[in-house]
This record gives structure tokens, sequence and C-alpha cells, in this order.
């Protein structure tokens, strides 16, 4: 089964609602992952008002054309 994001909802902080194609709503806390990161790529989200300004694209969470982006079944999951 192929499964994409339908609609994804900002939160605050760094979690965001994700609801997919097959009908399974999954809150992910991305939190963790940015700190953590020693990308300066990746970590210039930790800044809120670029971590909010995501899209969805091709069923595909996405930053910045691309320059972010996770596996959707991990996200599914509630895994990154």
């Amino acid at each position: 089964m192929v499964v994409s994001i339908e609609k994804a909802e900002y939160l605050g902080d760094y979690k965001i609602n994700f609801i997919f194609s097959d009908g399974v709503r999954q809150e992910v806390n991305f939190e963790q992952f940015l700190s953590r990161s020693k990308n300066p790529m990746t970590k210039k989200y930790l800044d809120k008002g670029l971590f909010s300004s995501f899209s969805i694209e091709y069923g595909d969470i996405v930053w910045n054309d691309y320059e972010m982006c996770f596996p959707i079944w991990d996200l599914h999951e509630g895994k990154i």
C-alpha cells in the first residue's frame, strides 16, 4: 500500500500532526531530532519560524525545496 500525507498541521514548538491517506493520524515531535543534529542545514530548523514553513508536495512533507524531508513511513509510525 502506498501511503501519502494528506494534511499536516503545525501544533507549536516542534510538533506536527499528520493525517495520512490511509486515515491514520500521527503527532510527531521533531525537537530531539533537530537538537541532536550536527548538520547546520538541519540545525537551522530549530528556528520555529523556519520549522513551521513546511509544505506538502506530492504527499510528502518538505522544507525549502527538499532541503529537509523525512521518509513517509517513519512519520506514519511516529518515528524520526
